[in-house]
């Protein structure tokens, strides 16, 4: 690793990006795990350029902020989980901060932000699938300028994503939904907490005065390279009262996903799995109760 630089202003941060090569850190906690275990085992560290600087950018006070804007919230890219999960945002974030309480210990929620669970692009990114349901863009800067991208175009694969190497994330720009909207987040793994997940969904939804779908969001992670919308079966399921649209829910509505085989579960257990937890997402008690 080369020069360590602590930035205390975006437009610095941005100038030492684009003199690259360059590694930004956020909370760390997904950068510094990955290259111990790969230093342990004598290989190159993970996605870091020989001699890359270090650009940490905890001292971007800016960047700390949730924003409620007028049509918009916009989470800046060093708010932490523990951060998402205590402010004082509407029920339908409640699909983001029950993922909160998902990722990793109290230590990693501290620490971690949800703009790096983004970065890192992992399938099995907790964050992913409340982001993607509720419409989420990502925003970029670098000394070119700025640009929004969708959370979808965003993430191109595992690991992977647009980000360009002279720019940083700086906020992510989720639209504000109706009051009545509510939303949720199930996830399954092999125990309850400081897992990796086998399956995600999370849902956004609104309901009619009675009490049918008028809008429907459903987000599936860990059963693809990158977490997926389904847009056909949202489509399908819109004007259904949440318990009939469960039982609509088919394997054949899942087709789209590639799960893998793993230590952590078959391709064919991650599917089934996912069908499972749409028909929970879409007839759960979470979802009656918020409504």
């Amino acid at each position: 690793m080369g020069t360590y630089n602590r930035p205390e202003d975006l437009d610095t941060a941005l100038r030492l990006m684009a003199a690259g090569p360059v590694v930004p850190l956020a909370g760390g906690t997904d950068l510094f795990p990955a290259d111990a275990a790969r230093s342990g085992w004598g290989e190159p560290p993970l996605d870091t350029p020989e001699g890359a600087d270090l650009v940490d950018l905890s001292g971007l006070k800016a960047l700390c902020r949730i924003a409620d804007m007028e049509d918009r919230v916009e989470i800046g890219a060093l708010v932490t989980w523990t951060n998402a999960l205590h402010d004082h945002l509407p029920p339908w974030f409640d699909a983001v901060r029950q993922a909160a309480r998902e990722v990793g210990g109290m230590q990693i929620q501290n620490r971690g932000t949800l703009a790096g669970n983004l970065c890192n692009a992992s399938p099995a990114a907790d964050g992913v699938p409340p982001l993607l349901a509720l419409d989420a863009r990502v925003r970029l800067a670098s000394v070119r300028g700025t640009r929004e991208l969708p959370l979808d175009s965003f993430l191109l694969g595992n690991r992977r994503t647009a980000r360009a190497p002279d720019e940083l994330v700086t906020h992510i720009v989720v639209p504000k939904l109706p009051a009545a909207a509510r939303s949720v987040f199930l996830k399954l793994g092999a125990r309850r907490y400081l897992v990796i997940s086998i399956a995600m969904v999370a849902m956004t939804v609104l309901l009619d005065e009675g009490g049918r779908i008028v809008e429907l969001r459903l987000a599936v992670g860990a059963c693809s390279p990158v977490a997926a919308r389904l847009p056909e079966l949202e489509e399908r399921l819109v004007g259904l009262t949440p318990e009939v649209a469960a039982a609509a829910v088919e394997p054949a509505d899942l087709a789209m996903l590639a799960p893998i085989d793993d230590v952590r579960a078959s391709g064919a257990y991650r599917r089934h799995a996912a069908l499972v937890l749409l028909r929970r997402a879409l007839g759960g008690e979470r979802l009656q109760v918020a409504a």
